[in-house]
């Protein structure tokens, strides 16, 4: 399967990185919404975004952004980190325990896909 990626930019210097073809968390966890927005967050953490770019980024609706947006706030996954106007910039709260969980299940994900990986190398060089 051929991975492709687009490269947006955000306020002139900032780049978020959003991928077409599902991530391990995304394969894990499943296509929901959710998750969807979760893994977009965790590949552009440190980074500031709207949540248009959100939407845009996660590759769901509007509608769906909404619907998970309070739980997102409620459990700190999201933090504001500036405001001007209306609009406000958002990032993944580096500090929540949620947060630091799902970062460590994604570090196991890509620690068993690399195992498998070394596995299969392994067999090959030895056939």
């Amino acid at each position: 399967m051929e991975e492709t990626s687009k490269i947006k930019i955000f306020d002139g210097h900032q780049k978020s990185k959003k991928i077409s073809d599902k991530s391990l968390l995304v394969k894990f966890l499943g296509e929901n919404p959710l998750f969807k927005i979760l893994d977009f967050l965790i590949e552009n953490k440190g980074m500031d975004m709207s949540k248009k770019d959100i939407i845009e980024g996660a590759g769901i609706s509007r509608a769906a952004l909404f619907n998970k947006w309070e739980q997102l706030e409620e459990n700190e996954i999201v933090c504001v980190t500036r405001k001007f106007g209306k609009t406000k910039l958002y990032t993944l709260n580096s500090k929540s325990p949620i947060v630091k969980k799902l970062l460590e299940l994604e570090t196991v994900l890509i620690s068993r896909v690399l195992d498998t990986a070394n596995k299969k190398e392994l067999v090959e060089v030895c056939a």
